[in-house]
């Protein structure tokens, strides 16, 4: 469930303030699959502080009580391009994504993230989207994918999305690495799980993990020993995980905007 929230002062007869209230109650009504609600800050100042919000207007946004991103400002554009995003194409995954949890791609430090043995011309920021592109190893099958997250997190499970020839077959999980391993130590150290994944484990369904192994992660590392076609090159179309940041938000704390989805009072 998408909730999207605009932190306001009822009282403010600001131009920016006054600008988006009217833009706001009229994306309600357009985009009933989401959830909109209003924050008065003067009654609700706790909430605001624990929000980060400093400024009105602002609009903070939120999957499975997981903040994924925010405006700040007088842009009617803008909140309507990230409101059409957020309920989107990922929107039509959500059921896949396992109850109380969420995709943490949002969370996911992509210059703080890499991968070893990656190709030049598919690299491993090619996997992190959905857009089109794939990563592929380099000199052998063998792959090292560091994922750093901006906050501790909770992994439930990951989901990958392959070919079924080239698709990874034997992952070693690893996590709170202070460096990213290499080859010979990922071989050897021990690893909190080791997975052998078959070729429906490569559709793109979450893949189940050891989940009290997984509930303080700072960082998850996946060194890929072989593929399901027992080639020399391994490909990833696309890699995200399941889970939970440790700070969640309760939105029972706000308000709906309308009685039912996109219906204004």
């Amino acid at each position: 469930m998408i909730h999207f929230i605009y932190y306001q002062n009822i009282y403010c007869r600001c131009g920016p303030c006054q600008r988006m209230a009217p833009v706001f109650q009229q994306l309600a009504g357009k985009y009933p699959k989401a959830v909109f609600l209003k924050v008065d800050v003067d009654q609700c100042q706790d909430t605001a502080s624990a929000q980060g919000v400093s400024a009105m207007p602002t609009f903070i946004f939120y999957r499975n009580k997981v903040k994924i991103d925010r405006l700040q400002g007088a842009d009617p554009n803008g909140l309507e391009n990230k409101i059409k995003h957020h309920i989107g194409p990922e929107d039509g995954d959500e059921a896949e994504v396992v109850a109380g949890h969420a995709d943490l791609s949002p969370f996911v430090m992509k210059p703080q993230s890499e991968c070893l043995n990656e190709s030049d011309e598919h690299p491993f920021l090619h996997c992190l989207t959905s857009g089109g592109g794939y990563l592929q190893s380099e000199c052998d099958e063998q792959l090292i994918i560091n994922i750093a997250f901006n906050q501790a997190v909770k992994i439930h499970s990951m989901k990958i999305k392959a070919p079924a020839d080239k698709g990874p077959k034997n992952i070693r999980l690893f996590i709170n690495q202070p460096k990213t391993l290499d080859f010979d130590t990922a071989e050897s150290f021990t690893s909190v799980q080791d997975l052998e994944l078959k070729p429906e484990d490569v559709e793109g369904n979450p893949v189940s993990l050891r989940y009290v192994k997984f509930q303080n992660v700072q960082n998850i590392q996946l060194f890929v020993k072989d593929n399901l076609g027992g080639t020399e090159v391994t490909q990833i179309d696309h890699l995200s995980f399941i889970g939970s940041p440790i700070s969640t938000t309760n939105m029972g704390d706000f308000k709906r905007v309308a009685g039912k989805k996109g219906e204004s009072h």
